[in-house]
Protein backbone atom coordinates (compact mmCIF):
# COMPACT_ATOMS: atom_id res chain seq x y z
CA UNK A 1 0.00 0.00 0.00
CA UNK A 2 2.92 2.28 1.15
CA UNK A 3 4.39 2.45 -2.65
CA UNK A 4 0.58 4.00 -3.68
CA UNK A 5 0.88 7.58 -0.70
CA UNK A 6 1.54 10.93 -0.90
CA UNK A 7 4.70 11.49 0.65
CA UNK A 8 5.70 14.46 3.00
CA UNK A 9 8.95 15.77 2.56
CA UNK A 10 10.18 13.85 5.87
CA UNK A 11 9.15 10.80 4.54
CA UNK A 12 6.67 10.36 6.13
CA UNK A 13 2.97 9.75 4.61
CA UNK A 14 0.61 12.61 4.05
CA UNK A 15 -2.84 11.77 6.33
CA UNK A 16 -5.23 11.31 5.83
CA UNK A 17 -4.87 7.93 4.05
CA UNK A 18 -7.73 6.89 1.19
CA UNK A 19 -8.77 4.05 0.51
CA UNK A 20 -7.70 4.58 -3.00
CA UNK A 21 -4.68 3.90 -2.16
CA UNK A 22 -5.39 0.63 -1.14
CA UNK A 23 -7.27 -0.34 -3.86
CA UNK A 24 -4.42 -1.06 -6.39
CA UNK A 25 -3.43 -4.19 -3.92
CA UNK A 26 -7.01 -5.32 -3.13
CA UNK A 27 -6.98 -5.77 -7.23
CA UNK A 28 -3.98 -7.45 -7.33
CA UNK A 29 -5.20 -10.09 -4.90
CA UNK A 30 -8.45 -10.28 -6.57
CA UNK A 31 -6.11 -10.69 -10.27
CA UNK A 32 -4.38 -14.04 -8.25
CA UNK A 33 -7.58 -15.14 -7.13
CA UNK A 34 -6.82 -14.62 -3.54
CA UNK A 35 -8.89 -13.05 -0.91
CA UNK A 36 -8.32 -10.00 0.81
CA UNK A 37 -9.63 -10.52 4.28
CA UNK A 38 -9.79 -7.64 7.10
CA UNK A 39 -11.63 -7.84 10.42
CA UNK A 40 -14.49 -5.69 12.11
CA UNK A 41 -15.80 -6.19 15.85
CA UNK A 42 -19.07 -6.76 14.84
CA UNK A 43 -21.78 -6.52 12.02
CA UNK A 44 -23.57 -3.74 13.60
CA UNK A 45 -20.71 -2.08 15.11
CA UNK A 46 -19.47 1.59 14.59
CA UNK A 47 -16.18 0.26 13.41
CA UNK A 48 -17.78 -2.18 10.36
CA UNK A 49 -19.87 0.83 8.87
CA UNK A 50 -16.89 3.17 9.41
CA UNK A 51 -14.36 0.55 7.58
CA UNK A 52 -17.03 0.16 4.71
CA UNK A 53 -17.19 3.90 4.65
CA UNK A 54 -13.74 4.17 4.12
CA UNK A 55 -13.21 1.23 1.54
CA UNK A 56 -16.04 2.47 -0.45
CA UNK A 57 -15.19 6.04 -0.55
CA UNK A 58 -11.87 4.48 -2.40
CA UNK A 59 -13.78 2.50 -4.73
CA UNK A 60 -13.51 -1.05 -3.27
CA UNK A 61 -16.92 -2.38 -2.42
CA UNK A 62 -17.41 -4.33 1.24
CA UNK A 63 -20.03 -6.32 0.29
CA UNK A 64 -23.74 -6.38 0.93
CA UNK A 65 -25.49 -8.86 3.91
CA UNK A 66 -28.74 -10.32 2.09
CA UNK A 67 -30.78 -11.42 4.94
CA UNK A 68 -33.74 -12.40 3.19
CA UNK A 69 -32.26 -15.42 1.55
CA UNK A 70 -30.03 -16.36 4.73
CA UNK A 71 -26.69 -14.83 3.66
CA UNK A 72 -25.46 -12.75 6.84
CA UNK A 73 -21.76 -12.50 5.87
CA UNK A 74 -21.92 -9.29 4.29
CA UNK A 75 -19.96 -10.76 1.63
CA UNK A 76 -21.87 -10.48 -1.46
CA UNK A 77 -20.67 -9.33 -4.32
CA UNK A 78 -17.33 -7.98 -2.21
CA UNK A 79 -13.85 -6.86 -2.93
CA UNK A 80 -12.75 -7.78 0.16
CA UNK A 81 -14.22 -10.15 2.65
CA UNK A 82 -15.00 -8.42 6.04
CA UNK A 83 -14.95 -10.89 9.39
CA UNK A 84 -15.63 -10.53 13.02
CA UNK A 85 -12.61 -10.76 15.72
CA UNK A 86 -12.99 -9.98 18.84
CA UNK A 87 -11.14 -6.50 19.44
CA UNK A 88 -7.96 -8.42 21.69
CA UNK A 89 -7.67 -10.60 19.24
CA UNK A 90 -7.41 -8.17 16.56
CA UNK A 91 -2.70 -7.83 16.31
CA UNK A 92 -2.61 -11.55 16.76
CA UNK A 93 -4.78 -12.13 14.00
CA UNK A 94 -3.16 -10.05 12.22
CA UNK A 95 0.39 -10.99 13.01
CA UNK A 96 -1.03 -14.80 12.20
CA UNK A 97 -1.85 -13.71 8.19
CA UNK A 98 -5.73 -14.42 8.99
CA UNK A 99 -6.23 -10.81 7.62
CA UNK A 100 -4.34 -8.12 5.93
CA UNK A 101 -5.87 -5.54 7.94
CA UNK A 102 -9.06 -4.10 10.46
CA UNK A 103 -10.90 -1.62 12.20
CA UNK A 104 -11.37 -1.74 16.08
CA UNK A 105 -11.31 0.83 18.26
CA UNK A 106 -8.07 1.80 20.66
CA UNK A 107 -5.93 0.36 21.98
CA UNK A 108 -5.68 -2.37 19.87
CA UNK A 109 -4.38 -0.88 16.89
CA UNK A 110 -1.59 1.50 18.56
CA UNK A 111 -0.67 -2.09 20.10
CA UNK A 112 0.36 -3.17 17.04
CA UNK A 113 2.38 -0.43 16.65
CA UNK A 114 4.24 -1.13 19.79
CA UNK A 115 4.79 -4.74 19.15
CA UNK A 116 5.74 -3.66 15.36
CA UNK A 117 3.42 -5.95 13.51
CA UNK A 118 0.97 -2.79 11.87
CA UNK A 119 0.47 0.77 10.93
CA UNK A 120 -2.60 2.58 11.41
CA UNK A 121 -3.65 4.05 8.21
CA UNK A 122 -6.83 6.34 9.39
CA UNK A 123 -8.66 7.14 12.11
CA UNK A 124 -12.59 7.67 12.37
CA UNK A 125 -11.77 11.10 13.26
CA UNK A 126 -10.29 11.58 9.29
CA UNK A 127 -13.42 9.66 8.06
CA UNK A 128 -15.97 11.69 9.67
CA UNK A 129 -14.88 14.31 12.17
CA UNK A 130 -16.30 14.23 15.19
CA UNK A 131 -18.57 11.13 14.61
CA UNK A 132 -21.03 9.68 17.02
CA UNK A 133 -19.24 6.80 18.53
CA UNK A 134 -20.12 4.28 21.72
CA UNK A 135 -23.61 4.46 23.05
CA UNK A 136 -24.61 3.10 26.67
CA UNK A 137 -28.01 1.67 26.20
CA UNK A 138 -30.61 0.06 28.14
CA UNK A 139 -33.98 -1.97 27.18
CA UNK A 140 -37.03 -0.05 27.29
CA UNK A 141 -38.66 -2.12 30.15
CA UNK A 142 -35.53 -1.64 32.44
CA UNK A 143 -35.94 2.00 31.80
CA UNK A 144 -39.52 2.16 32.67
CA UNK A 145 -39.15 -0.42 35.58
CA UNK A 146 -36.25 1.59 36.98
CA UNK A 147 -36.66 5.28 36.56
CA UNK A 148 -34.82 6.96 39.14
CA UNK A 149 -31.65 4.68 38.85
CA UNK A 150 -31.96 5.18 34.80
CA UNK A 151 -31.42 9.17 35.72
CA UNK A 152 -28.77 8.31 38.08
CA UNK A 153 -27.31 6.21 35.53
CA UNK A 154 -27.08 8.96 32.84
CA UNK A 155 -25.95 11.76 35.19
CA UNK A 156 -22.86 9.45 36.05
CA UNK A 157 -21.70 8.96 32.99
CA UNK A 158 -22.41 12.92 31.74
CA UNK A 159 -20.40 13.39 34.97
CA UNK A 160 -17.75 11.17 33.98
CA UNK A 161 -17.41 12.37 30.24
CA UNK A 162 -17.16 16.03 31.76
CA UNK A 163 -14.59 15.01 33.84
CA UNK A 164 -12.80 13.24 30.94
CA UNK A 165 -12.57 16.48 29.15
CA UNK A 166 -12.35 19.13 31.39
CA UNK A 167 -9.48 21.71 31.71
CA UNK A 168 -7.85 20.48 28.15
CA UNK A 169 -7.87 16.52 28.86
CA UNK A 170 -5.96 17.48 32.25
CA UNK A 171 -7.68 14.14 33.78
CA UNK A 172 -6.72 11.95 30.97
CA UNK A 173 -3.33 10.62 32.29
CA UNK A 174 -5.28 9.60 35.35
CA UNK A 175 -7.62 7.91 33.60
CA UNK A 176 -5.14 6.34 31.87
CA UNK A 177 -4.02 4.67 35.06
CA UNK A 178 -7.23 3.67 35.55
CA UNK A 179 -7.59 2.13 32.48
CA UNK A 180 -4.87 0.35 32.18
CA UNK A 181 -5.50 -1.99 35.29
CA UNK A 182 -6.02 -5.98 34.96
CA UNK A 183 -9.81 -5.22 36.21
CA UNK A 184 -10.57 -2.98 33.17
CA UNK A 185 -8.85 -2.78 29.88
CA UNK A 186 -5.41 -4.47 30.71
CA UNK A 187 -3.50 -2.79 28.14
CA UNK A 188 -0.22 -1.05 28.32
CA UNK A 189 -0.49 2.28 30.07
CA UNK A 190 1.45 3.60 27.60
CA UNK A 191 0.11 2.29 24.63
CA UNK A 192 -3.34 3.50 25.77
CA UNK A 193 -1.76 6.77 26.47
CA UNK A 194 -1.13 7.11 22.73
CA UNK A 195 -4.41 8.40 21.84
CA UNK A 196 -5.97 9.40 24.99
CA UNK A 197 -3.82 11.84 25.18
CA UNK A 198 -4.18 14.10 22.17
CA UNK A 199 -1.62 12.19 20.36
CA UNK A 200 -1.69 9.55 17.77
CA UNK A 201 1.37 7.40 16.39
CA UNK A 202 0.64 5.88 12.88
CA UNK A 203 4.45 3.87 13.27
CA UNK A 204 6.60 3.72 15.22
CA UNK A 205 8.53 7.46 15.08
CA UNK A 206 5.17 8.94 13.46
CA UNK A 207 3.60 10.45 16.56
CA UNK A 208 0.94 13.19 15.79
CA UNK A 209 -1.06 15.75 17.57
CA UNK A 210 -4.87 14.54 17.26
CA UNK A 211 -6.16 16.46 20.33
CA UNK A 212 -10.15 14.95 18.98
CA UNK A 213 -9.00 11.64 18.14
CA UNK A 214 -11.22 11.11 22.09
CA UNK A 215 -13.55 13.24 22.67
CA UNK A 216 -16.17 12.47 25.34
CA UNK A 217 -17.93 15.44 26.29
CA UNK A 218 -17.05 18.58 24.35
CA UNK A 219 -18.81 19.30 21.17
CA UNK A 220 -21.99 17.84 22.63
CA UNK A 221 -20.77 14.66 22.58
CA UNK A 222 -23.12 13.13 25.10
CA UNK A 223 -26.02 14.22 23.67
CA UNK A 224 -28.33 11.46 21.64
CA UNK A 225 -29.23 13.55 18.31
CA UNK A 226 -31.39 12.12 16.41
CA UNK A 227 -29.61 12.64 13.13
CA UNK A 228 -26.33 10.53 14.64
CA UNK A 229 -29.14 7.17 14.81
CA UNK A 230 -30.00 7.97 11.53
CA UNK A 231 -26.77 8.17 9.66
CA UNK A 232 -26.35 4.66 11.22
CA UNK A 233 -29.96 3.40 9.86
CA UNK A 234 -28.66 4.85 6.64
CA UNK A 235 -25.44 2.42 6.68
CA UNK A 236 -27.16 -0.69 7.43
CA UNK A 237 -29.59 0.19 4.95
CA UNK A 238 -26.82 1.00 2.36
CA UNK A 239 -24.91 -2.61 3.20
CA UNK A 240 -28.33 -4.77 2.91
CA UNK A 241 -28.45 -4.93 6.81
CA UNK A 242 -32.10 -3.24 6.21
CA UNK A 243 -33.33 -5.02 2.78
CA UNK A 244 -35.83 -3.38 1.97
CA UNK A 245 -36.44 0.43 0.78
CA UNK A 246 -37.80 2.80 3.93
CA UNK A 247 -38.90 6.22 3.60
CA UNK A 248 -37.94 9.25 5.50
CA UNK A 249 -40.38 9.03 8.14
CA UNK A 250 -39.88 5.54 8.81
CA UNK A 251 -36.10 6.39 9.42
CA UNK A 252 -37.05 9.59 11.79
CA UNK A 253 -39.43 6.75 13.73
CA UNK A 254 -36.62 4.07 14.66
CA UNK A 255 -34.32 7.16 15.71
CA UNK A 256 -36.69 8.71 18.34
CA UNK A 257 -37.41 5.43 19.43
CA UNK A 258 -34.30 4.91 20.25
CA UNK A 259 -32.60 7.98 21.32
CA UNK A 260 -34.19 9.75 24.07
CA UNK A 261 -33.23 13.29 24.75
CA UNK A 262 -36.00 13.85 26.96
CA UNK A 263 -34.49 11.32 29.55
CA UNK A 264 -31.02 13.20 28.92
CA UNK A 265 -32.13 16.82 29.35
CA UNK A 266 -33.88 15.07 32.74
CA UNK A 267 -30.10 14.22 33.74
CA UNK A 268 -28.61 17.44 32.87
CA UNK A 269 -31.21 19.63 34.23
CA UNK A 270 -30.18 17.95 37.11
CA UNK A 271 -26.83 18.37 37.56
CA UNK A 272 -27.11 21.90 36.81
CA UNK A 273 -29.33 22.10 39.51
CA UNK A 274 -26.90 19.51 41.73
CA UNK A 275 -24.72 22.57 40.73
CA UNK A 276 -22.35 20.31 39.44
CA UNK A 277 -22.19 21.33 35.68
CA UNK A 278 -23.93 24.72 33.98
CA UNK A 279 -26.28 25.38 31.53
CA UNK A 280 -23.78 26.52 28.94
CA UNK A 281 -22.56 22.64 29.30
CA UNK A 282 -25.11 21.23 27.29
CA UNK A 283 -27.51 22.21 24.24
CA UNK A 284 -29.67 24.94 24.55
CA UNK A 285 -33.17 22.45 25.43
CA UNK A 286 -35.85 24.78 24.26
CA UNK A 287 -34.38 25.38 20.95
CA UNK A 288 -32.36 21.76 20.21
CA UNK A 289 -34.45 19.54 18.02
CA UNK A 290 -32.01 16.49 18.06
CA UNK A 291 -30.93 17.52 14.42
CA UNK A 292 -27.19 18.34 13.90
CA UNK A 293 -27.09 20.98 10.70
CA UNK A 294 -25.95 19.50 7.71
CA UNK A 295 -22.31 17.67 8.49
CA UNK A 296 -19.46 18.00 5.60
CA UNK A 297 -16.35 16.86 7.13
CA UNK A 298 -15.96 13.11 5.22
CA UNK A 299 -13.71 11.81 4.13
CA UNK A 300 -15.10 11.76 0.87
CA UNK A 301 -16.77 15.22 0.84
CA UNK A 302 -20.32 13.95 0.69
CA UNK A 303 -22.92 16.15 2.86
CA UNK A 304 -24.81 14.20 5.32
CA UNK A 305 -28.32 16.04 6.16
CA UNK A 306 -29.99 13.61 8.84
CA UNK A 307 -34.01 14.87 7.73
CA UNK A 308 -32.99 13.38 4.01
CA UNK A 309 -31.72 9.91 4.82
CA UNK A 310 -32.87 8.59 1.02
CA UNK A 311 -31.49 11.59 -0.56
CA UNK A 312 -28.25 10.61 1.31
CA UNK A 313 -28.36 7.72 -0.03
CA UNK A 314 -28.49 8.50 -3.46
CA UNK A 315 -25.21 10.56 -3.48
CA UNK A 316 -23.25 6.96 -3.05
CA UNK A 317 -22.02 4.86 -6.49
CA UNK A 318 -21.19 2.35 -4.18
CA UNK A 319 -24.42 0.48 -2.09
CA UNK A 320 -28.46 0.37 -2.09
CA UNK A 321 -30.18 3.16 -2.48
CA UNK A 322 -33.84 3.79 -3.77
CA UNK A 323 -35.86 -0.13 -4.17
CA UNK A 324 -32.66 -2.02 -4.98
CA UNK A 325 -32.86 -5.12 -3.49
CA UNK A 326 -29.71 -7.49 -3.04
Amino acid sequence: MKPHLEMQADGKPVHPIKADALKPVVEGYLDEGKPFNMGMVFPVSTHNYELRYWLAAGGIHPGYYAPKSGDNSGQVDADVLLSVTPPPQMPATMEAGTIEGYCVGEPWNQQAVFKGIGVPVVTDYEIWKNNPEKVFGVSKSWAEENPNTHIRVVKALIRAAHWLDENNNANREEAVKILAKSAYVGADAEVIANSMTGTFEYEKGDKRDVPDFNVFFRHNATYPYYSDAIWYLTQMRRWGQIADSQDDEWYMNVAKEVYRPDIYQQAAEALVEDGVLTSKDFPDFKSEDGFRAPQKHFIDNIVYDGTKPNAYLEKFSIGLKGKDKV
